[in-house]
C-alpha cells in the first residue's frame, strides 16, 4: 500500500506478522487446549537457546515478569533495590508492591541508562539487588555492572523489555544477571500480544518463579497431568494441591505461545531491519539543532526506538502529532517526579540533573520494522519543516 504523507498516519510502534505467525495460531486454535501446554513448553525452550539461558518461563506480561522475578529472591521488607531514575513504571513498581525500598541513581546523557559508575555509592548494607532496564534497547554497561554487583554479593536482574536481540560485550543482554525479563507486546521486538518471560539459569530460582507464577505450588506437574512428580500422597495432603507460597496466577495460553515460536524465528531480521530505520533517522537529523542518541560501546542494540533530546520537546509533540507522526516522551522520564511516588519510601543518591532532563526534553518516534522508507523520509522532513 502507498504511504500518503499528512494523510496515513505514522504509528511510533506496532507488530510485524505473517501466515506463518497465522499458520501457527490456526494450529493452537485447532488443538482448542486454550491455556498453557505443548505450545508454551517449546516456546519456552526456544527463548532458553536463544537467549542462552538454562531456564525460561513464559507469563502473561513484561510487567508480570518483572514483579516475579524480583519476588523469586524472597527479600525481606525493607531490603534495598538500586534502580534508574529513568524508567517505565513496571520495572520500579514490584519494588514498591513487595514491600521494599527503591534506591534512585541518575541516567547517563546520551544512552540515558542507568550511570553504572554512580551505583556503588548507593550500595549500603541494606542493599540487596540491583535492577536495570536497558533503555529503548540500548544496553547499559553490564560487564562492569555484573562484576560490581559480584564483589558486593547482589542479586542483578536484567529488565530487557525494549532488548530482546541486543547484544552487548559479545554476549546477548538478559544473559548478564541472575534473572532476566522479557515482554512480548505488540510494541516490543517480538510480539504474542500480551506476553513475557523470566529468564534465568538458577534452577533454585527458576522453581520460585514457577511456583508464584502458578498460585504458589509446589508441584511442578504440568496442567492436565497428575502425579508427574511421583510426590503426590507422600505427604499429609495432596501434593499438586498443596501450596508452599503466596502465589499468583500470571501464566500465558498456547496460542499467544504459538505465535511467539514463529515470531521468535524472525528476531535477527527484525533487529537489522529497526537498526537500518534507527541510522536512517539519525544521518536524516544530524544537522538539526537536538542533542542525538549515543550508542553504548562494545554493544550491538537492539531499537526499541529513535530519543533524541530539544528544547522544544512539547512544541514539537504537538507538531508530529498534528502531522499524523507517532511519538513518546522517554517512558516516564524521571519517575520521582511523577504523581504516584509521591508518598513512596524512597533514596535518591546524589542529584538527577540528567533524569530531569529526560523528564521535560527527551522524546522518540519509531524505528519498527513496519516502517517504509517513505514513511522515514516524511518523518525527517515534517521535523526539518518545524525547526525551519
Amino acid at each position: 500500500m502507498v504511504f500518503r504523507p499528512g494523510i496515513d498516519s505514522v504509528p511510533v510502534s506496532g507488530k510485524v506478522l505473517d501466515e506463518a505467525d497465522r499458520a501457527s495460531l490456526r494450529n493452537a486454535c485447532d488443538e482448542m487446549w486454550l491455556t498453557a501446554g505443548h505450545f508454551t513448553d517449546e516456546f519456552e525452550r526456544a527463548l532458553e537457546k536463544r537467549f542462552n539461558r538454562r531456564h525460561a518461563l513464559m507469563v502473561n506480561s513484561g510487567s508480570s515478569a518483572n514483579l516475579l522475578a524480583l519476588a523469586a529472591l524472597e527479600l525481606p521488607k525493607g531490603s534495598e533495590v538500586i534502580t534508574c531514575a529513568v524508567a517505565f513504571p513496571t520495572t520500579v513498581n514490584p519494588i514498591i508492591q513487595l514491600g521494599l525500598i527503591p534506591v534512585f541513581v541518575d541516567c547517563e546523557s546520551g544512552t540515558w541508562n542507568i550511570d553504572v559508575g554512580k551505583i556503588k555509592k548507593a550500595i549500603t548494607d541494606k542493599t540487596r539487588v540491583v535492577v536495570i532496564s536497558h533503555t529503548l534497547g540500548n544496553p547499559v554497561q553490564t560487564l562492569a555492572l555484573s562484576v560490581l554487583c559480584q564483589l558486593n554479593k547482589l542479586f542483578l536482574i536484567e529488565d530487557c523489555c525494549d532488548a530482546a536481540g541486543a547484544i552487548y560485550n559479545g554476549r546477548p543482554v538478559g544473559s548478564w544477571g541472575d534473572i532476566s525479563t522479557y515482554s512480548f507486546y505488540p510494541a516490543h521486538q517480538i510480539t504474542t500480544g500480551e506476553g513475557g518471560a523470566v529468564l534465568t539459569d538458577n534452577p533454585k530460582l527458576a522453581k520460585v518463579v514457577a511456583s508464584l507464577r502458578d498460585w504458589g505450588r509446589d508441584c511442578w506437574c504440568p496442567t492436565g497431568h497428575d502425579d508427574t512428580c511421583g510426590k503426590r500422597f507422600e505427604g499429609e495432603y495432596d501434593h499438586k494441591y498443596t501450596y508452599s507460597r503466596i502465589g499468583y496466577n500470571l501464566k500465558s495460553t498456547d496460542l499467544q505461545a504459538a505465535v511467539g515460536i514463529t515470531q521468535l524465528a524472525k528476531l535477527d531480521g527484525f533487529v537489522k531491519r529497526r537498526w537500518e530505520n534507527w541510522e536512517y533517522l539519525f544521518l536524516g537529523l544530524m544537522d538539526l539543532p537536538i542533542e542525538l542518541p549515543e550508542t553504548t560501546l562494545n554493544s550491538d542494540p537492539s531499537w526499541f526506538g529513535f530519543a533524541f533530546g530539544t528544547e522544544r520537546r512539547n512544541e514539537l509533540a504537538r507538531y508530529l502529532d498534528a502531522h499524523k507522526i507517532g511519538n513518546r516522551p522517554l517512558f516516564a522520564g524521571n519517575i520521582t517526579r511523577q504523581p504516584a511516588y509521591k508518598d513512596v519510601e524512597y533514596r535518591i543518591v546524589g542529584d538527577l540533573p540528567n533524569a530531569d532532563y529526560v523528564h521535560e526534553h527527551v522524546l522518540w518516534v519509531g524505528v519498527w520494522p513496519g516502517l517504509t522508507k517513505d514513511m522515514l523520509d516524511y518523518v525527517i522532513e515534517v521535523i526539518h519543516a518545524f525547526y525551519k
